[in-house]
């Protein structure tokens, strides 16, 4: 019996990670735009940025439920260790994004501790007050960070040593566009894994979950240092295409506006950051251009209106285009033998 359910298991892990075609035609879209939308490579840019930020936060709040509302905290302080670093010499476009990704994953092992301590609302609470104390840690050590004046004199080198980085975004977007499938790809790879469906069993049943033998503490504390990771490496992202770092990387919005997006393209399968991005910066860009004043009543508005229509109603038609990514198989998850578990 135990090897008939190791069996199934292989091969669902085997089916869920196969391409999708609606997945393919996605990323040949996002490549497209590449070349099709040459004026507006530097909003495209910003979502690839804020796409691979919520991505990170769907992989603790989507498939681990660790609720946050401090997410910018990793993302702000990987901003301001490549910024950093490349004001000090280091202006390789890569090795900030190594030396991010990890101060970020320090800071989140760092950190992780604490946050599974206590209830939802407790983790909700200690995540906020570590974004608040980087934040004001940045505005003091102006000799460091710039304070609120922010951090200047960003010069970043070319990527690859061949692409230097132009006015109209294009090497930026598709920097930015690379580093976010290379990322993505390797997510898909872990939430489709036995360590990613454990971290579902976690999510739907933690008591569960540790009578089949799963280490909850250390999938939880693996997965937090990881989502840090990827939003350092999105903070990065922003401090080298902009070359400029300020106090606003680690502020409250930058946490709810992620939360936003997972709002509107859905938690729990990877595609509905990518989707949420998509879709909230370009009703930001629309509405801002037609009421510059009012643009956040109209978002919230359509905060609403989701709400009261039901979200899953909308969002679960998308989902089902990406079947093998949206991790639906909590059966699976639950079913997973406390060998396979250890295994990973």
């Amino acid at each position: 019996m135990p090897s008939n359910t190791a069996d199934l298991v292989r091969k669902s892990l085997i089916r869920k990670a196969r391409w999708g075609i609606a997945e393919i035609a996605f990323w040949l879209v996002a490549a497209a735009t590449l070349f099709f939308l040459p004026g507006r490579h530097l909003i495209l840019n910003e979502i690839a940025i804020i796409a691979l930020f919520a991505l990170s936060l769907d992989l603790i709040l989507g498939y681990a439920g660790i609720v946050s509302l401090g997410h910018a905290a990793f993302f702000g302080f990987g901003a301001y260790v490549a910024g950093i670093l490349a004001k000090y010499g280091f202006a390789d476009p890569l090795l900030g994004l190594g030396g991010a990704a990890i101060a970020a994953a320090l800071l989140g092992f760092a950190t992780s501790f604490l946050v599974l301590r206590g209830t939802d609302l407790t983790k909700l609470m200690v995540t906020l007050g570590v974004a608040l104390v980087l934040g004001e840690i940045a505005n003091q050590a102006s000799w460091l960070t710039g304070g609120a004046d922010g951090l200047q004199g960003v010069t970043m080198g070319p990527v690859l040593g061949l692409f230097e980085f132009d006015i109209f975004g294009t090497t930026a977007y598709a920097y930015s566009l690379t580093v976010t499938f290379v990322l993505f790809i390797l997510a898909r790879r872990i939430v489709v894994s036995p360590f990613g469906l454990s971290l579902r069993s976690i999510r739907d049943n933690p008591l569960r979950a540790r009578a089949v033998g799963i280490p909850v503490n250390r999938r939880l504390v693996a997965i937090y240092t990881l989502a840090a990771a990827y939003a350092g490496v999105a903070g990065a992202l922003l401090a080298q295409t902009t070359q400029f770092v300020s106090l606003d990387v680690l502020a409250f919005h930058r946490s709810a506006d992620i939360m936003l997006i997972l709002v509107i393209g859905g938690a729990g399968y990877l595609y509905g950051g990518l989707i949420g991005a998509v879709g909230f910066k370009v009703l930001q860009d629309i509405l801002s251009a037609w009421t510059p004043q009012y643009w956040q009543f109209w978002i919230g508005l359509i905060l609403v209106v989701l709400v009261l229509v039901g979200r899953e109603r909308l969002t679960d038609r998308v989902k089902a285009l990406w079947p093998r990514s949206r991790g639906r198989a909590a059966d699976h998850a639950q079913t997973l033998p406390a060998t396979k578990a250890q295994e990973v």
